[in-house]
């Protein structure tokens, strides 16, 4: 008797599926594809840690750290188009994984994908909170109280600035101005409110439709694009060359800090800004004709947002030296230090920043909902998360209770916790899609292939060992993280998922 663990989901299966009538509607064409990716790449990676990897781990070879991610992200995002356009259903990677792998390797990956989506919504509205705080204290003079602007238990410090998250440089910062962190006002924070909200907001838009939210993300695209490029295009004229020198800093004799090292290490930190493709191949079972859209949407949205990384990096090196950039409104520290030049775009940034922030939002729970409804309809998970609305076309269960997890992961817990975890996730996914293009390659070779892998073998190999390469330079502590939320996964598949599995 063969071990159930590694047994497949059917070829044919999957084609009837993608291909049945019954289910979530199919609305989605090229634009709203490339749309939907460069949403969700194009977010927190510019406006929140672009400035943070630069200031801590690689200077302006932060651009370089840009590449490197870009590089792993290629070589997977051609396996995910091979996929996608083989099996245009909802799921990603877990999909995939279940014709390749098995049941066992796809409930990993699925598991390990809702990790990844849950706290990247979670992660990104951390993000959000900060340029609407900002932009409504320094911009239109309304200051919402400390205590409900940040994580739970947050120590927030009234610098001359406004309310600053205390840390050790924060503290070296201000003595070198002859000001003690004692001397000023400080609060304990109960809650991120204003990141809690916004999630709210965006799970009723997704209750409401796939169409009404893939309408709102062109308009926010659309909007963050302009003030990026309006950032890109004034803020060029005001680069210093000497800001860039050492554009590699010395290493500090710490594995990591600066230096080679540096930049492969920024490059882990920032890859989760990389996961918009595999948020598009979650909506392969929305496309209208999904064989020939989707590796458009994988690989053009992966394309358009690597070229603005480079240049919204370079520029923001250019103007402010890359020690002053570790906030969480680095585009806006290097307004502010090109002067009165450029203050006129200070709001604009910060606009396009919230506006930018909400479409990552929006798409990383919307490919968190449509795991769980793939999941559920395989029978490896909880049958009620593959309810759908009766009138709007909806996975209503998964939506509204990922949106509530989400909701009170943004309020309670800080940004730092919970970024890498989200990394450690895309890259596990991104690992386990080369292998299966490399598997069913040779157990499948006759199957029809709208979209082929180029290269092939040699880009799905690149690709495993780029993104174990990346992952490799991730904080032990969050390895130890996602030991433990597999080990939940693994408790909830040997006491339902294994009786319920249809396949």
């Amino acid at each position: 008797m063969s071990n159930p663990l590694f047994s497949r989901k059917p070829m044919s299966v999957l084609m009837e599926e993608s291909g049945s009538s019954h289910g979530l509607k199919r609305t989605l064409g090229k634009f709203n594809l490339i749309a939907l990716g460069v949403g969700a790449i194009i977010g927190a990676g510019i406006f929140v840690l672009t400035g943070q990897a630069a200031a801590v781990y690689a200077g302006p070879a932060v651009t370089l750290s840009f590449i490197v991610s870009a590089l792993a992200c290629a070589f997977a995002g051609l396996c995910y188009a091979e996929f996608a356009s083989m099996i245009p259903i909802a799921g990603s990677a877990y999909t995939y994984a279940y014709a390749t792998m098995g049941r066992g390797v796809a409930w990993v990956i699925g598991w390990a994908l809702i990790l990844e989506y849950l706290f990247a919504g979670s992660t990104v509205a951390v993000g959000w909170s900060g340029y609407v705080v900002s932009f409504l204290d320094k911009n239109l003079g309304i200051a919402l109280p400390p205590e409900l602007v940040a994580a739970t238990g947050t120590r927030l410090i009234q610098t001359p600035d406004g309310w600053e998250a205390y840390s050790p440089e924060l503290a070296s910062s201000l003595q070198i101005k002859g000001i003690l962190v004692d001397s000023l006002p400080q609060v304990t924070t109960w809650m991120n409110l204003p990141a809690m909200l916004i999630v709210f907001l965006v799970t009723i838009l997704l209750v409401r439709g796939i169409k009404e939210s893939a309408t709102f993300n062109n308009i926010v695209v659309a909007i963050k694009l302009t003030v990026i490029l309006l950032f890109v295009a004034f803020g060029w004229g005001y680069i210093n060359a000497d800001n860039w020198v050492p554009f590699i800093p010395d290493n500090t004799g710490s594995f990591g800090d600066f230096g080679i090292s540096g930049i492969f290490r920024a490059s882990a930190v920032i890859f989760f800004a990389y996961i918009g493709f595999d948020a598009v191949s979650t909506a392969a079972q929305e496309a209208k004709n999904p064989q020939k859209d989707m590796p458009w949407g994988i690989l053009g949205s992966l394309f358009v947002c690597t070229i603005v990384y480079i240049l919204v990096a370079l520029v923001m090196t250019g103007i402010a030296n890359y020690t002053e950039l570790n906030t969480a409104a680095p585009i806006a520290v290097a307004i502010d230090k090109a002067g009165e030049g450029l203050r006129w775009l200070s709001p604009l940034i910060k606009i396009g920043a919230i506006a930018g922030l909400t479409s990552v939002i929006l798409v990383m729970l919307m490919g968190q909902t449509r795991i769980f409804y793939s999941m559920a309809n395989d029978g490896l998970f909880f049958k009620s998360f593959s309810n759908i609305h009766s009138k709007f076309g909806t996975p209503i269960t998964s939506t509204i209770i990922t949106g509530s997890v989400a909701m009170i992961a943004s309020g309670l817990l800080p940004i730092g916790v919970l970024g890498e975890l989200v990394s450690i996730g895309t890259l596990l996914a991104f690992i386990l899609v080369c292998v299966g293009v490399l598997l069913l390659r040779y157990k499948e070779p006759n199957l029809v292939r709208p979209f082929k892998t180029p290269l092939f073998p040699v880009v799905p190999i690149l690709g495993i060992v780029c993104c174990t390469g990346v992952m490799a330079f991730l904080n032990p502590l969050t390895f130890v993280i996602a030991l433990g939320w597999l080990a939940i996964g693994a408790v909830i598949y040997f006491l339902y998922g294994r009786f319920h599995a249809r396949y």
